[in-house]
């Protein structure tokens, strides 16, 4: 009998005769250890991964989550050439931290570029001209500013001034509340 037989025939049997062994007929074959159910269903567990990261990723738009559910792709892709699973798990996170320090930055630096750059509600206001319909003072007054809207408005403490009369031009400097804190615009040039 040849040597690669008889070592075929000891693996599947323990008997001389060649008849199966008892633990080979309960267990359906050759035991697998808890190591080789691993890597054989480490599949799963990367798909998993991936879906995980790729639904948090739809809910924060950090692009981490993305990177690390690309590096879970490519665990994934490692695993279906053979490789054992730890080989796996050092592909994944080979390829997510590559992904995260080179590629992350310049996908959030588009993403952030598509803002849109106009201010809007109250920030509009800040830095607008008006022109003062009610007196204004410390304590309160009226401007029409140059959106047409009218607001209450009262004097910055910053000013000097103690009234700006009505038909003068203000600067906005703030908003508090529903009150334009402002300035007469002669100063506000001035400075």
């Amino acid at each position: 009998m040849s040597r690669a037989r008889a070592a075929r025939r000891t693996e599947t049997t323990n008997s001389p005769t060649g008849a199966p062994s008892a633990d080979r007929l309960k267990s359906g074959g050759p035991k697998e250890t808890k190591l080789d159910v691993l890597t054989q269903y480490a599949w799963i567990a990367w798909l998993v991964l991936i879906l995980v990261f790729a639904t948090i990723e739809v809910f924060t738009l950090e692009m981490t989550f993305l990177m690390l559910a690309l590096g879970s792709v490519a665990g994934l892709l490692s695993g279906l050439t053979g490789i054992p699973w730890w080989a796996q798990f050092i592909v994944a996170a080979v390829v997510a931290v590559a992904l995260i320090l080179t590629l992350r930055p310049s996908l959030l630096r588009m993403l952030r570029r598509g803002a849109d750059p106009a201010r809007s509600n109250v920030d509009a206001l800040i830095g607008a001209s008006g022109t003062v319909v009610r007196t204004v003072g410390p304590a309160g007054g009226q401007v029409r500013l140059e959106n047409g809207d009218v607001w209450t408005a009262r004097l910055s403490p910053v000013t000097e001034q103690a009234d700006v009369a009505v038909g003068e031009h203000v600067l906005v400097t703030g908003i508090d509340g529903a009150t334009a804190v402002v300035v007469p615009m002669e100063r506000s040039t001035q400075a």
